[in-house]
């Protein structure tokens, strides 16, 4: 059992994150960075000298070593606020796939320079006709060269080094590609976020000995678990807040009985989100086998954001139909993260084959 309980230390790392992106953040800026698919460097830079870009980073290898609860607030924040920095490509999964699958001197070589912000990672495993059977990838390496594509890589159009899954003689094998190796074709998502098509095309490489790209998945996929959680909170707040504002007959739409139903489930779902991402994070933090708790966390926050996002929506009546409401953010960014790392009923059917069913 995970203790689901934040200390002090855990509540200044929370406090200081929901500060700097109140700050520094706002949904203007987001949508200014929507069409461009791009994010604020200045930013990241700050980021990094806040600590926060190598929290899950070894001492040793230039972060705080603190931790994934620790990391788990601050993407929290960062969902928030909906900021398109890239904390889910860089630092859930690229680092992750370092430090699991990297020798020592390609530890030392790149773990320093993401956790200082001066290098972006991307992860690149789709592949056409596969939806989310990373497990048969049909991209080739011969004598270090690779040769495949990879759809929707999240991160790929600005990332500096991709993370490449190939299939190798004793199955899926991961090669660290630098990004000026490939060519890299930039994708519209609805969110606005970068992610590109990668082609490769003999591009030189080099092998992660470890190669577990099942260990990496999931720790980006509690990772984004937390970004969601931190969607899905901001989402219901601001409804809950117009329910109180907004007044029909005389009074507040929120002492309509049928819309508190609807909200009190909205905020059950709430709490069964954060159950599932902070025992997910404990149990990384504890050293388990998490496969089984990144399948319950993203099961429950794909359906739950994407349920929170419908109904802020349409709890704002017409006007969260409109374009110029800020509320349709969160519900398009839910659209993406839910297809993240393998959707609901994805991860429902992983989740029954790792428990014997």
């Amino acid at each position: 059992m995970m203790e689901l309980v934040l200390d002090e230390d855990h509540e200044l790392v929370a406090r200081a994150a929901r500060d700097f992106v109140a700050g520094r953040s706002s949904f203007k800026r987001v949508r200014g960075l929507r069409e461009a698919g791009g994010f604020s460097r200045e930013l990241w830079a700050q980021m990094a000298e806040l600590g926060w870009l190598g929290l899950t980073i070894p001492e040793e290898f230039g972060g705080a070593g603190l931790g994934h609860v620790h990391a788990m607030l601050v993407a929290e924040e960062l969902g928030r606020g909906l900021m398109p920095e890239p904390w889910i490509p860089t630092v859930a999964a690229g680092a992750a796939a370092l430090q699991l699958a990297g020798s020592p001197e390609q530890q030392r070589e790149h773990l320093p320079a993401i956790a200082g912000g001066k290098r972006l990672l991307a992860l690149a495993y789709l592949e056409a006709g596969q939806r989310f059977a990373w497990e048969r990838p049909a991209t080739t390496v011969e004598g270090g060269r690779l040769r495949g594509e990879k759809l929707h890589v999240d991160g790929g159009a600005t990332a500096d080094w991709l993370v490449v899954s190939a299939r190798g003689p004793g199955g899926v094998e991961l090669w660290l590609v630098p990004a000026e190796e490939t060519q890299r074709e930039r994708l519209q998502r609805i969110d606005g976020r970068d992610a590109a098509l990668v082609r490769l095309d003999g591009a030189r490489a080099e092998r992660l000995p470890g190669g577990d790209l099942g260990a990496v998945l999931d720790r980006a996929t509690i990772g984004l678990c937390a970004e969601m959680l931190g969607s899905a909170e901001a989402a219901f707040e601001m409804t809950n807040a117009y329910l109180k504002s907004r007044v029909q007959f005389g009074v507040p739409i929120g002492t309509f009985q049928a819309l508190q139903h609807r909200a009190a489930r909205l905020f059950i779902e709430l709490e069964l989100m954060r159950a599932a991402v902070w025992s997910a994070h404990a149990l990384l933090d504890a050293g388990g086998d998490a496969r089984a708790a990144a399948s319950v966390a993203k099961a429950k926050c794909s359906d739950a954001a994407i349920l929170i996002g419908h109904e802020a929506v349409q709890l704002h009546g017409g006007i969260g139909m409109t374009e110029e409401h800020d509320v349709g953010l969160f519900l398009k960014r839910a659209r993406v993260a839910e297809m993240t790392f393998g959707d609901a009923a994805y991860h429902r059917d992983r989740f029954a084959a790792l428990t014997g069913f």
